[in-house]
């Protein structure tokens, strides 16, 4: 994105409204404690986040806090590596579901797909099937840390085939995220209807523009509010 246009978004008012309402306020970090969770859910609510996303553990407790407030709840399942038993996510799922959670992040099965198991796709469809008869939304996390462009291709079609809404570049735990390049490959291979999520490394307001030019939907950061301090 050149500077010149940036300049214009930066004095448009307009658009930055809508710049919080790309992004998903996470907070998945091994140590996250109840105050963590409050200040995420409170921080959400003062910027108008889309949504916030934290672990299974605190779903019950972020859906008490957000209460009527418009904002979506989201957790995790398979996380962070996907090569759970899909028993495993399934349940996950369930008691996610049960507590509050209005979307799924669902990891795939990295571990299956490198090797061409049809179990990579099958896992994927039982995780849907689960999320959609509930009316919540499902988005799969691929990894393109750890694909190359033919399995990134491959990975975003097996999402798509089997109902997912959004596909995610990142868990945020691996060595690379939200890449311009990857993200342009997921948005080109991908129907219209299937969003792409950005996640992983993104920290600044131009990293969150360069990330939605590239073809991003919805951003997933835990540097939210200091993005939008950037405004």
């Amino acid at each position: 994105m050149s500077a010149i246009k940036k300049n214009y978004i930066y004095q448009n008012t307009s658009f930055m409204r809508a710049v919080n309402e790309y992004i998903e306020h996470t907070n998945l970090k091994p140590f996250i404690t109840d105050r963590d969770v409050d200040k995420l859910v409170s921080e959400a609510k003062e910027y108008k986040f889309r949504g916030i996303c934290v672990p299974p553990f605190w779903v019950k407790r972020a859906q008490r806090e957000i209460g009527s407030a418009n904002v979506k709840l989201v957790t995790v399942a398979g996380f962070p590596f996907g090569y759970n038993m899909t028993e495993t996510k399934i349940e996950e799922i369930r008691l996610a579901i049960a507590d509050g959670a209005q979307e799924i992040d669902v990891v795939l099965n990295i571990s299956a797909l490198k090797i061409n198991m049809d179990w990579a796709k099958i896992d994927l469809a039982k995780c849907s099937k689960l999320i959609h008869e509930n009316n919540c939304v499902m988005k799969v996390i691929i990894e393109v840390a750890y694909l190359n462009e033919s399995e990134i291709i491959r990975a975003c079609k097996i999402s798509q085939d089997t109902g997912a809404d959004h596909v995610k570049t990142s868990s945020g735990f691996a060595t690379q995220g939200a890449l311009e390049k990857k993200i342009s490959l997921m948005r080109k291979t991908l129907a219209k209807n299937v969003g792409v999520m950005a996640c992983g490394g993104i920290r600044t307001y131009d990293q969150v523009m360069d990330s939605i030019e590239a073809g991003a939907d919805l951003i997933g950061t835990s540097s939210g509010v200091d993005i939008m301090k950037e405004l």
